[in-house]
């Protein structure tokens, strides 16, 4: 239970950040998680829940006017990822993994989904669990569902598979930032090259990486330290499906669920501050 308050009391005091103002977002935790797995905006834009365990309801204040238009997928490739253990003890499939979507990573998509919501943003959080039955082929799993998804004709502005980065216990990457007196887990995008593999279908790297670093100075921004550097691979994971594609890394193995939770209002902030540029330098290019 002293877990929980500190995630409770980190969520609070994250959660300021969208300020004092009209509009309200009312956030309830309660036992289980939906069983949907999809979450729209609704036309009304009504209060978002995030649904954790044990109850809890807290309330989050932001301005109206920062209310945003837009599409955004979250999936999550590496579905049962999890975190480090706390009084909240989870079931382990394997090390670090849970197929409890309360504590694995589907609790943060699920999370930030409520946080872009609350901006304005329609998002789908596909909650598909595309480990099993092997791990190693898992993005041949999201790959047949984002391929689904273009093929039926969604878009998005922006396409997020969210993960959680692992670390050994003896490295030196700093875990935590303080944010309002709490400890809040960092984040890392990752982009990739698609230069090994043998792919034909390339993502657009040069693209997909000027997102990667617009949203890693927004984080910035907000706090220094929040957001680890842009992370390069030569794999593909994916991003050559669609225009603007992106990993991100929500804490690590050596972070609590609680320190990830913290920062996610700050990550859909930044989210919303990217996609507000890549707009305005659209714009600038049409006119030229």
């Amino acid at each position: 239970m002293k877990a929980l308050r500190r995630m409770m009391a980190g969520l609070v005091c994250a959660a300021l950040l969208f300020g004092r103002a009209a509009g309200e977002a009312s956030f309830d935790f309660t036992d289980g998680m939906p069983e949907t797995s999809e979450t729209a905006a609704p036309t009304e834009n009504p209060a978002p829940t995030i649904t954790l365990s044990p109850a809890f309801e807290m309330t989050v204040i932001r301005p109206a006017a920062q209310q945003h238009h837009g599409a955004i997928l979250i999936y999550h490739t590496h579905t049962w990822e999890a975190y480090r253990q706390t009084d909240e003890r989870y079931q382990e499939t394997e090390k670090w993994r849970t197929k409890d979507e309360r504590y694995n990573v589907v609790a943060v998509g699920e999370a930030l989904t409520r946080s872009l919501t609350a901006l304005g943003y329609t998002v789908v959080h596909d909650t598909t669990a595309f480990e099993p039955p092997k791990l190693a082929d898992a993005y041949a799993r999201s790959l047949t569902m984002l391929e689904q998804r273009t093929a039926s004709g969604e878009t998005y502005d922006l396409y997020i598979d969210l993960h959680r980065d692992a670390i050994s216990s003896t490295s030196t990457i700093r875990r935590t930032v303080n944010i309002g007196g709490e400890d809040a887990a960092r984040f890392m995008v990752l982009v990739g090259k698609g230069t090994t593999g043998g792919y034909h279908e390339m993502p657009d790297f040069a693209a997909n990486l000027h997102i990667a670093e617009l949203l890693t100075d927004k984080l910035e921004a907000q706090c220094e330290g929040l957001s680890r550097d842009v992370k390069v691979r030569t794999g593909r994971f994916n991003q050559h499906i669609a225009p603007r594609c992106i990993l991100i890394e929500c804490g690590t193995n050596e972070n609590t669920l609680e320190e990830v939770l913290c920062g996610i209002p700050y990550l859909a902030q930044a989210i919303a501050e990217t996609l507000d540029a890549l707009e305005a330098e659209a714009a600038i290019n049409n006119e030229e």
